[in-house]
């Protein structure tokens, strides 16, 4: 079936090095999320009720603050309450009472003992976890870089939603194919619904599972992220009034801005937003 391939250009070493930069920034955020859920993991063992506090805000500098100072619940049961709300007041001036009284009421709820031991993991888990984050920061400068320099990175971030790591991916993916098409481009996205068949009978149509899942994600994103612009807030609530759920919508607004995206990038033009109109 020689439709469906794309031609692939190899002679940009941009895109080349790009392209070898975002695979290892995904390798990195992996690990940044493996880390992570060995260290909620370990806090679930150690102490249960602390772990429902520090453990969904555990990639707020705050808490990782004190994990690094104090990586034992005994430890940090010992600290003050003053010199505990003088430490969080440096990194998280809004959440810093909340923050305290839930952690002392946290260690009212529950005692759970011989979890001293534990000190020796958490040190070493949250050292991991922030090496990996430090490595992933140096290296989105070293993508902004080369996304800021490429020609198309004015086109592509005048689209509403678009950052620096999607324009980076929409740059690999996109940009280094060939496609004849917008309906092309969605269909290599696995945006194109596909009708289930069996025999005679026809049972609708669903959303592909097929395409290039890193695309697909990335539009995807985009699409949750371009909520905020007015034009692609009425075109998602038209679809959530028209009785679609909220995947459902976010795929629609994801299939019309993959339309936008293909032709900025065949005429190589920035975004004009549509003026909305009174209905």
């Amino acid at each position: 079936m020689p439709h469906v391939l794309r031609t692939l250009r190899l002679a940009d070493d941009a895109l080349a090095e790009l392209m070898l930069l975002c695979n290892f920034d995904d390798d990195l955020a992996a690990q940044i999320t493996q880390v992570s859920n060995r260290l909620r993991g370990l806090l679930t063992q150690m102490h249960p009720a602390l772990e429902r506090v520090l453990g969904p805000h555990l990639d707020h500098p705050a808490v990782f603050d004190l994990l690094q100072r104090y990586p034992t619940p005994g430890a940090l049961a010992a600290v003050s309450c003053p010199r505990l709300v003088t430490r969080l007041k440096k990194l998280a001036p809004r959440m810093t009472e909340r923050l305290a009284q839930d952690i002392y009421q946290a260690f009212s709820e529950q005692h759970v003992p011989g979890t001293e031991v534990a000190g020796l993991a958490v040190p070493r888990l949250v050292q991991q976890l922030s090496t990996l984050r430090t490595q992933r920061e140096e290296l989105a400068r070293e993508v902004e870089a080369r996304v800021n320099a490429h020609p198309l990175c004015p086109v592509l971030m005048s689209l509403p939603g678009v950052g620096i790591r999607t324009a980076a991916r929409l740059l690999t993916e996109v940009v280094c194919r060939d496609f004849h098409s917008a309906a092309h481009l969605a269909a290599y996205a696995g945006l194109s619904p596909v009708t289930r068949r069996s025999g005679s009978s026809i049972r609708g149509e669903h959303p592909s599972r097929r395409g290039n899942k890193v695309l697909k994600r990335a539009l995807f994103l985009s699409a949750f992220a371009a909520l905020r612009d007015p034009v692609s807030r009425a075109y998602y609530e038209r679809k959530v009034n028209q009785g679609k759920r909220h995947n459902q919508a976010l795929i629609a607004l994801e299939r019309r801005r993959c339309d936008v995206l293909f032709a900025m990038l065949r005429d190589g033009t920035l975004y004009h937003p549509v003026t909305l109109r009174a209905a």
